[in-house]
């Protein structure tokens, strides 16, 4: 996409979220609201702070991840009024703001005190943010009912959330391969991250989520977050979850690579490949989202018969049972945006068979969803079935020898579009 075309987009974008919030404020009667950047908290002890990357309406507006003490003014019928933190500071440098459309759309000024903006009184106020921020704001503060309707602005993704969106599968993808290569090429953990960060050109802290980089056994810990760094003698699979973050928007991909010679570790993955792949083929408009999670266990349940890891029970006595659990236990997935897992996924809670999962509505067009189906060696759970009345079912010697490549995760983002969906990672080659 043409750059003068993407910056078009943001400044539609924009006008969207005007008539969205006000909207809003209007259905809960408020006047105008006043929206917190936030700041990053001191570590206890300490004189550092722990990584920021802002609040989320305000990256909504603005996309100015790490901003903090900045804060955003929403009228009906006025322009949004931006007041950005800017001290006179030799400890740190100031944000540099491109010259763009989107500051046409917006009053930007600037501010080098860290409280709220003297305001002029505008009626009834709301001002939400990190209420560690806002205590000596006027206001009502994060009022809940107008917090929930905020979310719900962020469920249809406009035309330029998309483009974010895709920018950021598009780097994540570069660094996916990256991080392939440098497994395959006998990396540890640590040298695949810095691989991964050196294709995508984004430090850790900047990215929306520590990656998971899992090397054999490890691979099978769902949110593995160490990094070795030494290579083991044998490495035998890689599985690595990392994303980017764009102009505050999120990518959120998962892939996992065998090493040569893993034949049957190999073939599982190839398996949930194509089972990964139907599934994203369900994403559609009225489908609802806990569908495609059951159809994830009826996949996985085939997928142990075809490999042999278990026999004597047929699919559906699997699934019923439990022992698809054992192998997934977590969601298929969960809305994408400017957070990872983004707001207003669950208006019901989860259900009793799928107690993790994170999406429990009927998909729409514009919204965006990751579909992550996983198969694991996880003794934990795995182990109790292994040595139940339902043990004799399974091929004890391949799994223990497959507990050495910990598991897999094949993870897309994908957009729901008005006759199906648009596959973001797989647009961008990954």
């Amino acid at each position: 996409m043409p750059e003068t075309e993407f910056l078009s987009l943001q400044t539609d974008h924009i006008q969207i979220l005007q008539q969205r919030y006000e909207q809003a404020l209007k259905a809960h009667g408020y006047d105008s609201l006043l929206i917190s950047s936030g700041a990053a908290p001191m570590r206890y002890g300490d004189d550092q702070s722990w990584q920021f990357q802002g609040y989320g309406p305000f990256l909504h507006w603005t996309g100015l991840a790490g901003q903090e003490h900045s804060w955003l003014l929403i009228r009906p019928g006025r322009t949004p009024l931006l007041w950005l933190y800017q001290p006179v500071d030799f400890w740190h440098a100031n944000l540099e703001l491109p010259d763009e459309p989107w500051q046409q759309a917006m009053e930007v000024r600037f501010s080098d005190s860290r409280g709220a903006p003297s305001m002029e009184k505008s009626g009834k106020l709301a001002v939400i943010g990190d209420p560690a921020g806002l205590a000596d704001v006027l206001g009502e503060h994060n009022p809940a009912p107008l917090l929930a309707a905020l979310d719900e602005t962020r469920v249809h993704k406009t035309a330029y959330e998309i483009a974010c969106l895709a920018r950021a599968n598009e780097i994540a993808v570069r660094g996916h391969r990256a991080a392939r290569d440098a497994f395959l090429a006998g990396g540890s953990e640590f040298e695949i991250s810095l691989a991964y960060q050196q294709a995508t050109g984004q430090r850790e802290a900047e990215a929306p989520y520590h990656s998971i980089i899992g090397v054999n056994e490890h691979a099978g810990t769902l949110h593995y977050q160490y990094y070795d760094t030494q290579a083991p003698e044998r490495p035998r699979s890689l599985l690595i979850d990392a994303g980017v973050r764009f102009r505050g928007y999120c990518s959120d991909i998962t892939r996992t690579t065998p090493a040569p010679g893993e034949r049957r570790f190999a073939a599982l993955v190839q398996g949930l490949e194509q089972l990964q792949n139907r599934l994203c083929e369900m994403v559609a408009p009225g489908v609802e989202y806990a569908a495609i999670h059951r159809k994830t266990h009826q996949g996985i349940a085939a997928l142990l018969s075809a490999a042999g890891l278990v026999s004597g029970l047929d699919d559906e006595a699997l699934v019923e049972q439990g022992v698809t659990r054992a192998f997934f236990p977590h969601g298929i997935g969960h809305f994408l945006g400017i957070q990872v897992h983004d707001v207003a996924g669950k208006l019901e809670p989860s259900p009793a068979d799928a107690p993790f999962l994170r999406l429990t509505r009927t998909l729409e067009e514009g919204m965006v969803v990751t579909i992550e189906p996983g198969l694991y060696i996880i003794s934990s759970l795995l182990d109790p079935v292994l040595n139940g009345p339902l043990g004799k079912h399974f091929d004890h010697e391949v799994i223990d020898d497959l507990r050495g490549c910990g598991g897999i995760r094949i993870e897309d983002n994908v957009v729901v579009t008005a006759d199906g969906a648009r596959n973001l990672t797989r647009e961008m080659g990954g």
